[in-house]
């Protein structure tokens, strides 16, 4: 590794919520530097989940990365000319880019509607426990649970 660390950024709070999670997932969502799209689509599917649920939609917001944030993940590593899944623990910085990266698939997987409306779904979806998010979380989990015994080549 050649040079020093880039340093990390400070992202401002977004504009209508004043929530730098909201923003974040809005920079995620973004694709080509568009991102006042990314924001009609993000605050879209929040007037949605507004109107549908009467709940702040910050509040959906944030129950939903909670339930679709892993805990565990598995890592390979090559030990002795063999290849292990090795169980890790996810730090909380690769939790929320996680959890945003598997909401946006989810979204974009569901058909037929406008990204606002596939992406309300998803979002009430993850905050009731179900979809493909939550499935995908359980997914990773299951992997290592399974794949525990090899734990112990973890650093």
């Amino acid at each position: 590794m050649r040079g020093k660390k880039a340093p990390k950024r400070k992202i401002q709070p977004d504009i209508r919520y004043s929530n730098v999670n909201v923003e974040k997932f809005i920079n995620y969502l973004m694709v080509g530097g568009k991102k006042s799209v990314a924001r009609g689509v993000v605050y879209g599917a929040f007037d949605i989940i507004k109107d549908k649920t009467k709940i702040n939609p910050v509040e959906l917001f944030d129950k939903a990365f909670k339930n679709i944030s892993p805990v565990m993940e598995v890592r390979g590593r090559r030990i002795g000319g063999a290849n292990y899944q090795i169980p890790v623990q996810v730090r909380t910085e690769r939790r929320f880019l996680l959890s945003a990266r598997w909401l946006i698939e989810a979204a974009q997987a569901r058909k037929g509607r406008s990204m606002a409306q596939k992406l309300a779904e998803e979002l009430m979806d993850a905050a009731n426990q179900t979809g493909a998010a939550i499935k995908k979380k359980e997914n990773v989990h299951k992997m290592a649970e399974s794949n525990r015994a090899f734990a112990h080549f973890a650093r």
